[in-house]
């Protein structure tokens, strides 16, 4: 049964970013929206990803992306 469920990510190496997208890609079917915003002066970005998915896909795509280095996630999933 899906989920709903929103992603915070925060990101402050920029250089993980295309990896992050690659991520989000491969689930891009279960992803309702996605915003981004830079924070460049304390040279970070925050994401917020809002899926509709099963929540063992919402757990992994948030582990997967909490992996990498200098990046930071979070979920919250409806009842």
């Amino acid at each position: 049964m899906n989920k709903l469920a929103v992603i915070s990510i925060i990101v402050e190496n920029g250089e993980m970013v295309e990896k992050i997208n690659a991520l989000l890609h491969e689930n891009a079917a279960m992803i309702l929206g996605r915003m981004g915003l830079p924070c460049r002066d304390r040279n970070l970005s925050v994401i917020s990803v809002a899926m509709d998915a099963p929540e063992e896909t919402i757990n992994a795509l948030c582990e997967a992306v909490g992996a990498l280095p200098g990046v930071r996630t979070k979920s919250i999933v409806a009842a």
